[in-house]
């Protein structure tokens, strides 16, 4: 009896290790342990592709992420409205004075924000601002609707080409020192004194 029951734990053994292995093949599965669960390499997988959009603050840090650079609009206190003294002082102390012809920015009449660097007779001061009236290269002499507006100088080292000038008397700018660009030259003070006859006459300076 004993015997029979071995005999029979044995089958039963065996039978189970069959059907083990029956079961195995059929899953594809070697029988041996799985491996451990692989991981992608880093910065391989979706999660590390994904970039994050950088924030404000970032970008405004980061150079040349900015506007471009313009010209700071309001900065320009306005044309001068008043009376002055005409001064003639050119002095070759490398600072801009009355009498000189210098280059520096000039707004445009409609647009304050906008304009263009320009040559520009420095004829007296007011506060901390030096004033100053236009020069132009283009002929008005032929304009009758404007030929009063303007005085000839004729020419001068400020004009590389050498043209003809006329000082624009209807407009008289407000400029900083700090402003100007570059010092061009001295007006005689000859030419100088037509310039002060015509202020004195149309804007009543002294």
């Amino acid at each position: 009896m004993a015997l029979n029951l071995r005999l029979i734990g044995n089958a039963v053994r065996t039978t189970l290790r069959l059907l083990d292995r029956l079961s195995g093949s059929a899953s594809g599965s070697s029988g041996t342990p799985p491996g451990p669960t692989s991981v992608p390499p880093r910065g391989k997988g979706p999660a590390a592709r994904k970039k994050t959009a950088p924030s404000r603050a970032e970008t405004a840090a980061r150079p040349g992420s900015g506007a471009g650079k313009t010209e700071a609009a309001g900065t320009y206190p306005g044309d001068f409205r008043g009376t002055a003294a005409v001064r003639y002082a050119p002095s070759p102390n490398g600072l801009p004075e009355p009498g000189e012809v210098v280059w520096t920015w000039v707004p445009y009449e409609e647009d304050y924000s906008q304009g263009k660097d320009r040559p520009v007779l420095l004829v007296g001061s007011a506060g901390r601002y030096l004033l100053g009236i236009m020069l132009t290269s283009k002929d008005h002499d032929r304009d009758g609707r404007h030929a009063e507006d303007y005085v000839d100088i004729g020419t001068g080292p400020w004009d590389r080409q050498q043209r003809p000038s006329e000082a624009k008397l209807d407009r008289i700018l407000q400029i900083s020192p700090a402003d100007v660009r570059r010092e061009g030259a001295v007006l005689d003070s000859g030419r100088f004194s037509l310039i002060a006859t015509a202020l004195r006459t149309r804007h009543g300076w002294t």
